[in-house]
C-alpha cells in the first residue's frame, strides 16, 4: 500500500478509535520531525502521550521541557502519568466525557413516558419532556426519550 494511502487509512482509524490528535503540529520534539519516518506519528495521541511519559521517566527531561515539546500543558502531563500509572496504556486513551447512559430516564420516569404515550399517542416528544420537568422536576432532552424508546423499541 502506498505511503499516502497507508496515512490516510491510519488517520480514520485514529479518529474511529478517539486517539486522533487534535493538535499534531504542537508537537515539536525531535522524534516526531523526520519526515520519512512512518514510526513516530505526532497524529496518533497515545504514542504522544506515551513518548512524552518516557521523556521524562528514562530521558530525564523535566517535565516543563517536554510537555511543551509534545504540544501539552503541565497539567496534561501529570493527569497522564496519573492515567498511565493506575492503567497502563489504556490509560492514556481519551474517554468520553460525561454521563454514559441516559441516566435521567429512570425506571419510574420510563413508566411515566409509557403510561403517557398508551394514553396519549399523538404525544409529542417536547411535550413528554415538559411533562416530565413539572411532575419530577428533572429536566430531560426530548431527543433523549426519543432515543430511549427507540433503543427499547429493539429491544437492548
Amino acid at each position: 500500500m502506498p505511503n499516502k494511502q497507508r496515512s490516510s487509512a491510519k488517520l480514520d482509524t485514529l479518529r474511529r478509535q478517539g486517539t486522533c490528535n487534535p493538535h499534531p503540529e504542537t508537537v515539536t520534539h525531535s522524534l516526531f520531525q523526520g519526515k520519512n519516518d512512518d514510526f513516530f506519528d505526532a497524529r496518533d495521541l497515545l504514542q504522544v502521550k506515551y513518548e512524552m511519559l518516557r521523556s521524562v521517566e528514562v530521558e530525564k527531561d523535566s517535565v516543563t521541557r517536554a510537555a511543551a515539546a509534545f504540544g501539552f500543558s503541565r497539567p496534561s502531563f501529570y493527569q497522564a502519568q496519573s492515567a498511565f500509572k493506575r492503567a497502563g496504556l489504556g490509560g492514556l486513551i481519551p474517554q468520553k466525557r460525561g454521563p454514559h447512559t441516559a441516566h435521567k430516564l429512570t425506571a419510574k420516569i420510563m413508566g411515566f413516558i409509557h403510561q403517557s404515550r398508551a394514553t396519549q399517542p399523538m404525544l409529542r416528544f417536547t411535550e413528554l419532556a415538559r411533562l416530565i420537568q413539572e411532575r419530577f422536576r428533572v429536566q430531560v432532552h426530548p431527543r433523549s426519550i426519543e432515543r430511549r424508546l427507540l433503543l427499547q423499541k429493539k429491544g437492548h
